[in-house]
C-alpha cells in the first residue's frame, strides 16, 4: 500500500475512537502546552535581558577586580591562610582589594580609559530639606554606565556623570516622606559622616568623640530602581567626587584607607572590551565586560527554562504510556480485522505501518492542541505579566517563535511513533489464521 492511503485510513481508524483518540491527544496536549510556554519563556526573557543590557549599559563598560574569585574564576579562599595586607573586609567576606598604587597604574594603561574607584561610602545619617529628623540610607557612586528609570528631574546621558553637588534619590524615598516624587526635586539632602577612629576625648561624658562631617547635595532626580547595577538599588547616588571625598574622610587612620573592592572602566577605542580583559589578566586584574553580564543573565534564564521544561517532559514520559495503552488496546479490538487484512494480502510490514502512522496522528493532533493554546494563551497574558512584573509598555516576557512550535509538534510525531513501536509490532506479527478466529 502507498503511504497516503496508510495515512488515510490510519486517520479513519482514528475516528472511529474518537473519545477515546482525543483524550490520549489531550495528555500529549498538556506536555506540549508546559514545554511551549517555558520555551516562550526563555526566548522572551533572553530578548529582554538583550535588550536591557544594550540600552542601559555602555557596551564598552568593565567591571575590574584584584580577586578573581569575584568574577567567579577561582575557588573560594581557605579559611585558614597566610596574611595578605592587600586584603579587606566586603560584606562579610574577606577578599583581595585594590589599592592607590593599582589605581594608578590602570589610570596610566592605554587600552581602558575613565577608571572609577567603587569608594565604600558609610553614613551615619543624613537629613532632607529643612527638617531636623534624621535617617539612615545607602550611599553609591553614580554609575554613568548604567542608566535608570527616572519617575522626576533629569538624568545625564549613557557616559555622562551627574553635577558635582547632585544626589539622585530613589522612588522609596517618596514613599517614607509621603511626597510625590516632584516634590522632592531641588530639595537639599545633608549628609553627615563620621570618622571611624576617635579623634577627640569629652571629659564630661568619659567618652571619645569621633569628628563628623556635613556634605550637602542637591536632589537631581528621582528614579526606579535600576534593573542592572553592580551595586544594591535602593541607595541614593552621588558623585564619584563626593564618593571620594567621604571614604577618605571615614576611613582615615584605619586599613581601609584608599582601599577599594573594584573599579569600573572602559575599553579604549582601540580595541575590544574582550582585548581589555585578556590583557588586565595578564596584569594580574580581573574583568568583566557587557557580555559577561549578559551571559550570566542568559545562564540563570537557561536553568529556570530547563526547570520547567522538565515538567513539560515528565507529561510527556506519561503520555507515552498512554499512548502504547491506546495501540495496544486496538490491536486487540481490532484482531479480526487484522487478521481479514492480511489474509487478503496485506504485509506485515503495512500492517505495522498502520498502526504507527496511528501513533504519529495522535502526537500531531496532541502537539497542535497543546502549542496552539500555549500560543493563543500566552499572547493573551502577554500585557498582564508584562504589567505585573513592570516590564514596560511593549515588552513581551513570551515570544513564540513559529520554527521552535513546528519542531516541537515534529518532535511529538516521533515520540509517537517511537511509543506506538511495540503495540505495531505486535500487530504486524499476528498469524491471520488465528486472528480470524477472534471474536
Amino acid at each position: 500500500m502507498k503511504a497516503r492511503d496508510v495515512i488515510r485510513r490510519a486517520g479513519r481508524n482514528l475516528r472511529q475512537a474518537k473519545v477515546r483518540t482525543l483524550l490520549t491527544a489531550l495528555a500529549i496536549s498538556v506536555g506540549a502546552f508546559t514545554i511551549m510556554l517555558s520555551l516562550a519563556a526563555g526566548e522572551g526573557a533572553r530578548q529582554y535581558a538583550d535588550n536591557l543590557i544594550k540600552s542601559n549599559v555602555d557596551p564598552r563598560s568593565l567591571f575590574i577586580v584584584k580577586d578573581k574569585t569575584i568574577t567567579g574564576q577561582g575557588q573560594a579562599q581557605s579559611s585558614l591562610r597566610e596574611y595578605d595586607a592587600s586584603e579587606g573586609q566586603q560584606n562579610g567576606v574577606t577578599i583581595k582589594q585594590l589599592n592607590k598604587e593599582d589605581i594608578e597604574a590602570l589610570s596610566k594603561r592605554t587600552d581602558i580609559t575613565d577608571v572609577r574607584p567603587i569608594y565604600n561610602v558609610n553614613l551615619k545619617y543624613l537629613r532632607i530639606g529643612d527638617s531636623d529628623k534624621r535617617y539612615k540610607s545607602e550611599a553609591n557612586v553614580y554609575n554613568p554606565d548604567v542608566l535608570s528609570e527616572q519617575v522626576s528631574g533629569s538624568l545625564p546621558n549613557l557616559g555622562e556623570d551627574i553635577g558635582a553637588n547632585n544626589v539622585i534619590v530613589p522612588e522609596s524615598f517618596a514613599t517614607t516622606l509621603k511626597l510625590s516624587p516632584q516634590q522632592l526635586l531641588g530639595k537639599k539632602v545633608t549628609l553627615t559622616i563620621e570618622k571611624a577612629t576617635p579623634t577627640s576625648f569629652d571629659i564630661t561624658t568619659g567618652q571619645a568623640v569621633n569628628e563628623t562631617k556635613d556634605i550637602v547635595l542637591t536632589i537631581r532626580s528621582v528614579v526606579k530602581p535600576p534593573k542592572l547595577s553592580f551595586t544594591p538599588s535602593e541607595a541614593i547616588q552621588i558623585p564619584i567626587s563626593v564618593a571620594s571625598e567621604i571614604a577618605d574622610f571615614t576611613t582615615e587612620g584605619t586599613p581601609a584607607y584608599q582601599k577599594y573592592f573594584a573599579v569600573t572602566a572602559k575599553a579604549a577605542d582601540s580595541t575590544t572590551p574582550e582585548a581589555a580583559k585578556t590583557a588586565l589578566e595578564k596584569a594580574g586584574f580581573y574583568a568583566q565586560t557587557a557580555d559577561d553580564l549578559q551571559g550570566f543573565l542568559f545562564t540563570i534564564v537557561n536553568v529556570i527554562t530547563s526547570i520547567v521544561a522538565g515538567f513539560g517532559v515528565i507529561a510527556l514520559i506519561a503520555s507515552i504510556f498512554g499512548i502504547i495503552n491506546t495501540q495496544y488496546i486496538s490491536v486487540l479490538e481490532r484482531t479480526s480485522q487484522i487478521g481479514l487484512m492480511k489474509a487478503l494480502g496485506m504485509r506485515g510490514r503495512d500492517v505495522a505501518r498502520l498502526f504507527r502512522y496511528e501513533a504519529a496522528w495522535i502526537g500531531f493532533l496532541g502537539g497542535i492542541i497543546g502549542v496552539t493554546i500555549a500560543w493563543i494563551l500566552g499572547t493573551a497574558l502577554n500585557p498582564t505579566i508584562a504589567k505585573a512584573l513592570d516590564l514596560g509598555e511593549g515588552t513581551n516576557l513570551l515570544i513564540f517563535n513559529p520554527v521552535v512550535a513546528v519542531g516541537l509538534v515534529v518532535l511529538l510525531i516521533v515520540i509517537a511513533i517511537v511509543a506506538g513501536f511495540f503495540p505495531s509490532r505486535k500487530a504486524a506479527k499476528l498469524d491471520p489464521i488465528e486472528a480470524l478466529r477472534t471474536e
